[in-house]
């Protein structure tokens, strides 16, 4: 306290000064009309920037609990068209429709990516869901705009995901214009352009075209998206087109996955590993 009045009494000069001119300046604007609406307006001005800019903070750090929300919300979407998908009818003569168990053998899990990488010859994902979640080994993964990869390995809260930029990992496709089956495979340095082969060339193949997961899998749903046909040439051997595809998803923003769950998987694999020999 006494060092309080101290620093008063070496400033007193100053001080008196100060308070002196803030009188000064509310007489002006107290009793001046032009002065009052100046003060008035610009005092409005800056309390209102300063209130856009206190909001469009409170919105940027709400972002994380939106994203969040928004992927919950995906996971429905994402189980409800896979279910649509295998009840709609052929179109066809055949009046075919999925049963319940089949149309709903796909259920979806939202995690959340941990860390990444997309300039390895081989890349993988890290994400925050693990066997304690219901995850194992195989399971397909994918984003909002398409195919991401697949799961490799799970401890109880934590997985590691192939990404389908790994030089070793394939994924069956198709093409949307024709139903043209084939694979894709990452075979550049790119992490935007991915090849898909075995497509004939004498099959209708065009710039822009859309390639999606086929239906001769039980990693992914079917009609995911992969990629974009970007160049279109013919391979040496003249029997197969040569696909370049831009990839749908993007590596480099990717925040939140969707592990997708085939309920019948071990079923159908045994199933068809059982099978005996036909004998003749």
């Amino acid at each position: 306290m006494y060092q309080l009045f101290q620093f008063i009494s070496r400033q007193r000069a100053f001080i008196l000064f100060v308070l002196l001119e803030v009188l000064s300046l509310w007489c002006v604007y107290t009793y001046n009309d032009f002065q009052n609406a100046i003060f008035f307006n610009t005092s409005n001005y800056y309390v209102a920037e300063t209130l856009k800019f206190s909001n469009a903070i409170k919105e940027y750090s709400n972002l994380r609990n939106v994203n969040a929300e928004l992927a919950v919300e995906n996971t429905k979407l994402h189980e409800t068209i896979a279910r649509l998908q295998a009840q709609q009818l052929i179109p066809s003569k055949i009046n075919y429709k999925a049963d319940s168990i089949v149309a709903t053998r796909f259920q979806v899990t939202t995690a959340k990516v941990m860390d990444l990488t997309i300039n390895q010859a081989n890349n993988y994902l890290t994400i925050d869901k693990g066997s304690a979640d219901g995850l194992a080994p195989g399971m397909g993964v994918i984003s909002a705009t398409g195919v991401v990869g697949k799961i490799k390995s799970c401890s109880q809260h934590i997985s590691r995901v192939i990404s389908v930029l790994h030089s070793e990992y394939t994924v069956s496709a198709k093409i949307k214009r024709n139903n043209e089956i084939g694979y894709v495979k990452w075979e550049s340095s790119n992490p935007e352009i991915l090849q898909m082969f075995d497509v004939s060339r004498y099959k209708v193949v065009k710039t822009g075209d859309t390639i999606l997961t086929s239906d001769f899998n039980t990693v992914f749903p079917p009609n995911i998206a992969i990629g974009y046909v970007q160049k279109v040439g013919v391979k040496p051997d003249l029997t197969f087109h040569d696909i370049s595809l831009r990839l749908a998803t993007n590596f480099n923003n990717l925040s939140y996955v969707y592990v997708i769950k085939n309920k019948l998987e071990s079923e159908q694999k045994q199933l068809e590993q059982n099978e005996n020999p036909v004998k003749k």
